[in-house]
């Protein structure tokens, strides 16, 4: 039995893509995996706080030196920690906001990325302590990034690519929905796409 994470970072409700695609994969997961369970963190509904001074100096107190109020600060970021440690399988829907990612999603990124909780510092450099999961990732894009002219302006593949695998998670699958900023046929076409690498994923 595996434990997923749900995360749903689009700011849209019904009309979001990237919501309909993870959830008809996690559908279509569970149809196969029954026994498996899901935990849903929505980011729009219950936005993960950013960062602030208070937050900062309550995670870099030690446990056993913090304050009531400093402990109490830091407690969601410990919970959003053990939360990603317990899991197996990370599904993460991540529609691009101005060429990365959602300040909701980077709110959690932030609290997740804790020294000596999910990497740590060595000799040789940092090292991720977040291994042995696999991540699929859904995006939604108004143009075309992954190829072209526009690749270059591809911060949301790049970024989160780079800091999860700074966590240690290196198993990572996009399933990108590009172009649907192009009129109705365009996105047709990119769902269909989309569903097509979704079947061809479980199937495998």
């Amino acid at each position: 039995m595996s434990k997923l994470l749900h995360i749903n970072s689009s700011v849209r409700g019904n009309g979001s893509l990237s919501r309909q695609l993870t959830g008809e994969f996690l559908n279509r997961w569970q149809a196969t995996h029954p026994s498996d369970t899901i935990s849903e963190l929505d980011l729009a509904k219950n936005p993960v706080p950013h960062l602030t001074e208070q937050m900062m100096g309550a995670f870099f107190t030690p446990a056993d030196k913090r304050t009531p109020e400093q402990a109490a600060t830091v407690a969601l970021s410990d919970n959003l920690v053990a939360q990603l440690l317990e899991s197996d399988v990370i599904v993460i829907g991540s529609p691009m906001y101005n060429f990365s990612v959602s300040s909701t999603l980077k709110a959690w990124i932030d609290h997740v990325a804790r020294v000596g909780l999910t990497f740590k510092y060595t000799e040789t450099g940092p090292v991720g302590l977040v291994t042995g999961k696999k991540v699929y990732i859904f995006t939604s894009r108004g143009g075309v990034y992954s190829e072209g002219p526009a690749k270059g302006m591809d911060f949301h593949e790049t970024y989160l690519r780079a800091v999860l695998g700074f966590l240690g998670i290196t198993d990572i699958q996009f399933i990108h929905t590009e172009g649907v900023g192009m009129g109705e046929e365009a996105t047709a076409k990119a769902v269909l796409a989309s569903r097509t690498a979704i079947g061809d994923l479980l199937a495998a």
